[in-house]
């Protein structure tokens, strides 16, 4: 018979989640990991199999739960102009009252580990397309209303706002001067014509 976990799987992997955003992959130390967890490392090892499926399960979770809200926050607004205003100000807005700054789990994952580790340039690359996607579907709600010109390349248009979103996210971490920032919003922002 097999054994009942003795502990809230999500809440471990949401603790997990939050010490691998702070400090990285390599960072996190297995001790790191299970004292946030609250749980031992046989635990750890039999939930997850090892700290890399430990990061796989907290990485998948944190996509999941960022693509939904992108989603959200751009279906929240009938002007998609608007819609992607908003999207963007808030990001700049939350990364200058944030402290300590993170960044995007996500993106993070990306710098440190997907150069040199097939399975997390997949999965952040997976999360990329996935974004694109959420993005022209935005673009395209609005080439239907009339908001946005018809002769617009959607796809590449999608795929270039989230080339600024990642960019925008990594040159935040170093917290550049509100104005270039704002400055380089009001021009991306530009595209949606």
């Amino acid at each position: 018979m097999a054994r009942q976990r003795e502990f809230d799987v999500d809440k471990a992997l949401d603790a997990a989640m939050q010490l691998f955003w702070e400090k990285g992959f390599e960072a996190a130390s297995l001790s790191d990991l299970t004292s946030r967890m609250g749980i031992q490392r046989p635990s750890l090892y039999s939930a997850f199999g090892d700290k890399k499926g430990l990061f796989e399960a907290a990485l998948r979770k944190y996509t999941s739960a960022h693509a939904a809200h992108i989603r959200t926050t751009l279906q929240g607004n009938a002007s998609v102009k608007e819609a992607f205003r908003v999207f963007f100000e808030n990001l700049v807005a939350k990364e200058y009252t944030k402290s300590p700054n993170w960044g995007c789990f996500c993106i993070n994952s990306m710098v440190e580990l997907a150069p040199h580790d097939e399975k997390f340039e997949i999965l952040t690359r997976e999360h990329q397309m996935y974004l694109s996607v959420i993005f022209q579907e935005t673009i395209e709600r609005g080439v239907r209303s009339g908001e946005l010109d018809r002769d617009i390349h959607v796809k590449g248009l999608a795929q270039t706002l989230v080339i600024s979103l990642i960019g925008l996210t990594v040159f935040m971490k170093s917290r550049p001067e509100r104005s270039f920032v704002d400055n380089s919003v009001k021009e991306i922002l530009t595209l949606l014509r």
